[in-house]
């Protein structure tokens, strides 16, 4: 573990340091939002249930789910990870101010009163002073629960120690599992220690347990704490002013941004192209990885977020564009350039790799049930269970197109998941089927035997590089690249590309790189 902490060090610091921007962004800005509201609700009391209602409501909500609704409005990047967990840090931040506001004793509001105090001062120098080591507690929870809601950013491009994790779980690669999750752990302690330091700042001397410390003991230790906070008050503005200039800084006049989906053949398609296209032009590819499925690199694309991904032809066929399968792959193509085109998405020369949906089993099922091909599984398929991803139990083109092929095809039960676990699940003998790509390195990996698909349910998946028409129409020079790169890229060379990050667990930048130079292409 500590030998790979080593090795990837530089990428690890990277993301800390995003998710430490991220973080601190979204819970001031709750804090901006949360307090005001707690206050204004403790004086409108009609306003109190509604308010505190609709954010437990919101916090009911999995932090999944709340993501991509937020994806058709914000789209992908930082700004839906920030506004997701500042709406997940509202609820306790309300609560606490309200609550320590409203459990002021009046006797000493009435005092305050009578001694001549407007209700502003009132409430500037009694009640948000006598309170505050509640609010502060409401803040304390909140900041620590946004480090680690803020792991779910990676799933949209936004960075972030999430990254590693669910990178490391598809991968099944434990080390960089716990490469994110370890530095996550940690924020999180720091965090709660120095929520604890406000909190304890923010509490009067007079009401704090002194543990028989003098006052002057007392006001040198408070005189500590606040030396260290102020250290890290500008540790993270320092964090968050390098993220801002970088940013402002790093993007040259011919950019793209080129995104992928969240498996490892397409960690490893977002590199070679980046690097290609970096190698043959002028242009910097910004490079975006781990969008998620077909549907949020697609909207992106359409919005303008990003200017190219890879898809698969069968995807674009049967998922995207709705149509039945086909295993004309000329028709298939042709189709989805022309229908695309009209969406404003260029499709240049397709790779020579069909990466198509298949059904695999352990060498031991396959004997047991003497399965060579998928219609062999029709009738077997009442005895056993399938475990698939979401995206293959969901999608028009697989668990659909296998059913409407095979009428009698019905499994015991069908558990869906996401990536890799699928494959830990049949190695542990939890499944007897599984979904799988047939370029994907985790089949060597775990030894499988693949179901051959004859009557061709599934439709080809060649991957294509799909551009926005209006970044082809700035940069023509892109097709002509990018169409040199497609043909080279077989299934053989993905096989054993996917290999090299799903089994010796190396880095796809790396795998892609090595390629690229071995083959002399860059």
């Amino acid at each position: 573990m500590f030998a790979y902490f080593g090795a990837h060090s530089t990428q690890i610091w990277k993301l800390t340091l995003e998710h430490i921007e991220m973080t601190a962004i979204a819970v001031c800005i709750a804090i901006l939002i949360g307090v005001p509201l707690g206050i204004l609700i403790s004086y409108v009391r009609k306003l109190d249930k509604p308010v505190i209602g609709a954010a437990n409501v919101v916090q009911a909500i999995p932090s999944m789910a709340l993501l991509g609704l937020g994806i058709p409005l914000l789209g992908i990047g930082v700004l839906p990870a920030v506004v997701m967990v500042i709406i997940y840090s509202l609820l306790p931040i309300v609560k606490n101010t309200y609550t320590g506001i409203s459990g002021i004793d009046p006797q000493m509001v009435e005092a305050a009163n009578g001694i001549g105090l407007t209700p502003r001062q009132v409430l500037t120098r009694v009640k948000i002073p006598m309170a505050l080591p509640v609010i502060m507690a409401g803040v304390r929870i909140s900041a620590v629960t946004a480090v680690g809601l803020m792991t779910m950013a990676a799933f949209i491009g936004a960075g972030g120690l999430g990254y590693l994790v669910f990178a490391g779980i598809r991968t099944t690669n434990n080390y960089q599992i716990l490469a994110g999750a370890n530095p996550a752990c940690i924020l999180a302690l720091l965090v709660d220690f120095l929520m604890g330091l406000v909190e304890k700042l923010v509490t009067p001397i007079s009401l704090q347990k002194t543990g028989g410390i003098s006052r002057a003991q007392m006001k040198r230790k408070r005189k500590r704490e606040k030396f260290t906070l102020a250290a890290a008050l500008i540790l993270i503005c320092a964090i968050i002013a390098g993220g801002a200039i970088n940013n402002m800084v790093s993007g040259r006049d011919k950019e793209i941004t080129i995104g992928g989906k969240d498996f490892t053949e397409q960690f490893i398609l977002v590199n070679l192209c980046s690097d290609y296209i970096e190698a043959h032009t002028d242009i910097n590819c910004f490079r975006k990885e781990n969008l998620g499925g077909s549907q949020v690199c697609y909207e992106a694309l359409k919005k303008g977020e990003i200017d190219m991904y890879v898809d698969y032809t069968g995807t674009l066929y049967g998922s995207v564009l709705k149509h039945d399968g086909t295993d004309d792959m000329e028709g298939v193509y042709n189709t989805c350039v022309r229908e695309m085109k009209k969406q404003n998405i260029t499709l240049t020369r397709q790779c020579g790799f069909n990466n198509t949906y298949t059904l695999a089993v352990s060498h031991r099922i396959a004997k047991k049930y003497n399965l060579e091909t998928i219609e062999n599984l029709v009738d077997k398929s009442s005895q056993m269970h399938l475990g698939c991803s979401l995206e293959f139990q969901n999608r028009h083109d697989c668990m659909d197109a296998l059913e409407k092929a095979y009428p009698g095809l019905k499994f015991r039960k069908i558990s869906a998941m996401d990536g890799s676990p699928r494959f830990v699940a049949l190695a542990n003998k939890e499944v007897d089927v599984i979904d799988a790509f047939a370029t994907d390195g985790m089949l060597l990996k775990y030894n499988l035997k693949v179901l051959k698909d004859e009557d061709h349910v599934f439709p080809p998946y060649y991957a294509v590089p799909c551009f926005s028409s209006d970044t082809l129409k700035k940069y023509p020079e892109l097709r002509e690249v990018v169409d040199k790169l497609a043909p080279k890229l077989t299934d053989e060379v993905m096989m054993k590309l996917n290999y090299q990050v799903d089994v010796k667990g190396r880095e796809p930048k790396d795998v892609a790189r090595e390629y690229l130079k071995r083959e002399k292409l860059i």
